[in-house]
């Protein structure tokens, strides 16, 4: 072979690994989607893992082809929760450490079924910025942890009266009391809902109950909207269904921020074995 010969076929070789290379991270595209760890989680749920990829916007989801339960897109750099089509079975969305600082309209249509939302440590400001979310009607859980919002005078007071449908907001169960005083601070039956939906939220204010649970839960899978688990009567042990939401929630958004990958075994262990962590707050 001559030089020149050597020369092309060295070019060709080139060219091909540098073909060959990952597509440089930025936007969520459907080979991204594709290439992305996707299997049953913990819980039992269908999940895609979409972190740390630096996406900047949330587009081409049509390649998920609706088969997830579970969606994190925790460690981007979303700047405004918009641009999903129409996801039927998503109910669990992860976006800690992004950007977020608005929430898009109308966003119920393409994801009715969503029941957990986790925006922890993003940049919402203002009270205002809640108010989007107030036709989910199947949303009970919120987190919205290190956001600057939740500084704001009356904040969870505020965020209660709004979403009257949450059952936890910021990995606590919403009090019957902190649903009296909202009622009481801001009036009516929260924005956006109302009729027998927000009386049966409003209800939920009703009989309080005053036995602490065990921080100890049996490993399974959520049913429904996963409020039985939280809500058992005065009196009655609670039924051993698998980890409330509320500490399902929590110990997803601590794995999400586990900075090394000796805590992520330590809590990923936890969920094994139905023993939170003695330092888990909830």
């Amino acid at each position: 072979m001559t030089a020149q010969g050597d020369r092309n076929f060295q070019d060709k070789q080139n060219a091909h690994a540098f073909l060959s290379l990952p597509r440089l991270a930025g936007r969520l595209t459907a080979e991204l989607i594709v290439r992305s760890d996707q299997g049953l989680n913990a819980s039992k749920e269908y999940q895609i893992d979409l972190r740390g990829n630096k996406i900047a916007s949330i587009e081409n989801l049509g390649a998920t082809q609706n088969q997830f339960d579970t969606m994190d897109l925790s460690d981007n750099e979303i700047v405004k929760l918009e641009g999903f089509p129409l996801l039927t079975r998503l109910h669990t969305l992860l976006l800690n450490n992004n950007r977020i600082a608005r929430v898009g309209k109308d966003l119920q249509q393409y994801l009715p079924m969503l029941n957990s939302l986790v925006l922890t440590n993003n940049r919402l400001n203002n009270l205002a910025d809640v108010d989007p979310l107030v036709n989910f009607k199947h949303l009970r859980h919120l987190s919205l942890m290190g956001n600057p919002l939740t500084k704001q005078a009356n904040y969870r007071l505020y965020v209660v009266h709004t979403l009257p449908q949450l059952k936890v907001l910021d990995f606590r169960k919403v009090k019957p009391g902190e649903r009296v005083k909202a009622k009481e601070l801001f009036g009516g039956g929260g924005v956006g809902v109302s009729g027998a939906e927000g009386e049966e939220a409003a209800g939920a204010a009703g009989g309080a109950r005053s036995a602490k649970r065990a921080k100890t839960f049996t490993p399974g899978t959520v049913g429904g909207d996963g409020a039985e688990a939280m809500d058992a009567d005065d009196g009655e042990e609670p039924k051993a269904a698998g980890p409330t939401p509320q500490q399902l929630l929590a110990l997803r958004a601590a794995i999400a921020n586990a900075a090394t990958l000796e805590e992520i075994a330590r809590l990923e262990s936890a969920l094994t074995s139905g023993i939170l962590p003695s330092d888990m707050k909830l």
